[in-house]
């Protein structure tokens, strides 16, 4: 199947076509067709599976549509927009802002505004006022315009929740009911989650009509291009050695470390360039321009080392990370599907590492029985720990050879030996 017999219009495949992109991915083959005859979706599907492009490519299609149509709208009056994308986040409200424009850079005068918080309103207010095709928001940061009667919202024909999962984890829920009753009954509404049980599926009755239940692939799914790991370490100071030797292998590209905390993600960071690492730390606690800044040092690789919380890199797209370390694990077991899935991108291979703690056992416990695997136990050379796995009660894993010159390693089958890391301070 390739884009031009899904039935998009000639604009927007010319752009797929000047992109590189010729053959839909899975969930856009399955997706696009019934959300372009205005079916109402439940999409569940995996990071990095093309998932923004199935909603964006059909939210465009009822711009051109109604331009088109001679759908005219007159100067000088606000009618707000025709399509409303809610996300968790900024940085995901901006991944979607720009996917938006790539696909649609043949569509004459598009208007796409993204309403987030952590940037000042009076843009954003200038952007509500004028026309506008494509609105992308955060929940909260709409819900403040619109009880200052400066976002309309009667107008909309496509809503859409992307990662509604999370937004209800971070206390949404009131919010989107609240701005879905601010949209016409008449709109479609298509879901995006990583599972839709519980108080996600609840939502879902409450605001789609008779949908199409799309699942493209589960959270038990083999990641086939993400090599995962797991260390044992005795405390503290053996975590940060683990650590501080995979950061200097060879093959670190570029490392996503995941902390629990905001406290913990900037402590981190400070100690990494302490080592003389070019890192940064990222949470939901820094302004806008400065997560900005840091994520485009990522994507130039002016920095090589991102710590980061799970909040804050939601929706991070770059494919030259080649490392995912969980330094503090995930409470709950799916953000660990959400974190391993930052590496491994564009058809590369990834590595995710995760560094347990006794302590940590429980939640290792509860991610092997969510993702229905076993998550492989691997020791380093030189850097054993003193401790059985508490999981499995018996000497943690394997050890890669050791090195001639009796140095730690940790060499997977095929890769070079790399220099050992310098020493913990």
């Amino acid at each position: 199947m390739s884009f031009d017999s899904l039935g998009l219009h000639e604009a927007l495949t010319r752009a797929l076509s000047a992109a590189g992109y010729t053959d839909p991915t899975e969930v856009q083959s399955r997706a696009i067709p019934p959300a372009l005859e205005g079916r109402d979706l439940m999409v569940s599907s995996s990071t990095g599976s093309g998932k923004t492009a199935s909603f964006a490519l059909p939210a465009l299609t009822r711009v051109l549509k109604a331009r088109d149509g001679a759908q005219r709208r007159d100067k000088g009056t606000t009618y707000g927009p025709r399509v409303l994308v809610l996300t968790p986040t900024r940085e995901l409200a901006l991944q979607v802002s720009k996917a938006l424009s790539d696909y649609g850079r043949n569509v004459q005068g598009l208007r796409v505004a993204t309403v987030v918080g952590g940037v000042p309103y009076g843009a954003q207010l200038k952007a509500l006022r004028g026309p506008l095709d494509v609105l992308i928001a955060t929940p909260g940061r709409l819900m403040d315009h619109m009880a200052q009667g400066k976002a309309v919202l009667a107008n909309i024909e496509m809503l859409v929740l992307d990662e509604a999962d999370r937004m209800l984890d971070m206390g949404f829920i009131e919010d989107i009911h609240h701005i879905a009753s601010a949209t016409p009954k008449a709109r479609q509404t298509v879901m995006y989650s990583a599972t839709f049980g519980g108080h996600v599926g609840r939502l879902a009755q409450d605001l789609l009509r008779d949908p199409l239940s799309i699942d493209v692939s589960s959270h038990t799914q083999a990641h086939a291009d993400i090599e995962q790991r797991l260390h044992w370490a005795d405390d503290l100071t053996h975590k940060n050695a683990l650590l501080d030797h995979i950061l200097t292998e060879r093959s670190v590209d570029q490392a996503l470390v995941f902390t629990s905390t905001q406290r913990d993600a900037d402590w981190l960071a400070d100690r990494l360039a302490d080592m003389g690492h070019h890192v940064a730390s990222l949470h939901g606690g820094h302004p806008q321009g400065r997560r900005t800044r840091v994520l485009q040092g990522l994507r130039s690789k002016q920095l090589k080392i991102l710590v980061a919380t799970d909040v804050a890199a939601r929706g991070i797209d770059v494919p030259s990370i080649s490392h995912v370390i969980n330094y503090g694990l995930p409470m709950k077991a799916e953000d660990y599907v959400h974190r391993i899935g930052r590496t491994g991108r564009a058809g590369r291979a990834g590595l995710a590492v995760t560094l347990a703690e006794r302590r940590d056992a429980h939640l290792v416990q509860r991610i092997q029985r969510f993702t229905t695997q076993r998550i492989p136990t691997t020791t380093i050379e030189g850097l054993e720990p003193k401790r059985v796995d508490p999981v499995a009660g018996r000497p943690p894993g394997r050890s890669f050879g050791p090195r001639p010159n009796g140095r730690p390693s940790f060499k997977p089958a095929g890769k070079p030996f790399a220099k050992s890391g310098p020493r913990v301070r």
